[in-house]
């Protein structure tokens, strides 16, 4: 059974008529119309004298040597095609949205993101999955963790990652923390620094409430170098706080993605090692079994094959 009559079983419509009534009028032959569809003529014209009495109306009329359209046949013909070509759209409409490739997504993601994966993933997404509408919020982590547990977002790109039983994260990204230090600083001189190194340099950092915050990290790792960071500025937004380091208000640690925006006034370093390391995960939440989350998840594990793989080589 093909899509139309699916949708005709399930309408309690039997359109299978109006098919073969279709056939039959542009062969204008039965033996024609029967290997078309592959239908016995004997019960193609059977079919066909069914129909005519469901309608009340004589749809062909019939001699010996050829068939041609009646009146009434010539006004059902342009209709059952429309009624045939709207099913046949509702059915890939239909299948469309069951393979998650109609509808909406909602996705959250931290500042940081911006610079690594996300734009490519979203681009991929959106030119493959052009009925999708992809909705997008900036937040923090903390926000991303509410806004998944209150179902306003479907998926997150978080920063670090999100510590609720409801919510899977699955990371993405794993890369080198480095040192945001104004040009002009002095410890920008060597190649590489050691995070002990800027014990004596305000920090802008990120705010450390509500949590979870990246701020933690960084706090964390200055206090396993030996030293609680002096915060001279804290931001929200990764932007503004490279704007203030380039600015001189002080330095900053981010992932090594961040470099590649070459911001002016901003000298990024390595670390020595042990080298920290920050992870990028999507979260979502366990019970969402949506389609086009589904879809969405495998663009992303797409381009992180991708990623692992150009780092291979």
């Amino acid at each position: 059974m093909n899509a139309i009559d699916h949708f005709a079983e399930a309408a309690g419509v039997d359109v299978r008529r109006l098919r073969y009534f279709v056939a039959i009028a542009e062969e204008l032959h039965f033996g024609r119309a029967s290997e078309r569809l592959h239908v016995a003529q004997p019960a193609l014209s059977r079919q066909m004298v069914e129909l005519e009495n469901a309608i009340g109306a004589t749809l062909f009329d019939r001699t010996r040597n050829q068939i041609r359209l009646t009146a009434a046949g010539e006004a059902l013909l342009p209709r059952a095609r429309d009624i045939l070509g709207r099913i046949v759209e509702t059915a890939r409409i239909v299948r469309r949205a069951a393979e998650g490739r109609t509808g909406v997504l909602n996705v959250g993601f931290v500042g940081s993101a911006t610079y690594s994966l996300l734009p490519q993933v979203l681009n991929s997404f959106r030119t493959n999955n052009p009925d999708v509408d992809l909705l997008l919020h900036a937040m923090n982590t903390a926000e991303l963790k509410v806004a998944l547990i209150e179902r306003a977002i479907d998926v997150a790109f978080a920063r670090p990652s999100i510590d609720d039983p409801e919510i899977v994260n699955e990371v993405v990204l794993e890369e080198p923390l480095v040192a945001a230090l104004p040009d002009a600083d002095p410890v920008a001189d060597g190649t590489e620094i050691a995070l002990a190194d800027l014990a004596r340099h305000p920090f802008v950092l990120y705010p450390r409430h509500p949590r979870p915050s990246f701020a933690d990290t960084i706090l964390r790792l200055c206090h396993e170098a030996g030293f609680a960071p002096t915060v001279a500025q804290e931001t929200m937004e990764l932007q503004t706080a490279l704007g203030l380091v380039a600015a001189g208000a002080g330095v900053s640690l981010v992932p090594a993605s961040v470099e590649d925006s070459h911001r002016l006034g901003i000298a990024y370093r390595r670390l020595k090692p042990p080298v920290p390391t920050t992870r990028l995960s999507i979260a979502y939440r366990r019970d969402n079994r949506a389609a086009v989350l589904s879809l969405f998840r495998a663009t992303v594990k797409d381009f992180v094959a991708l990623h692992d793989k150009s780092e291979t080589r």
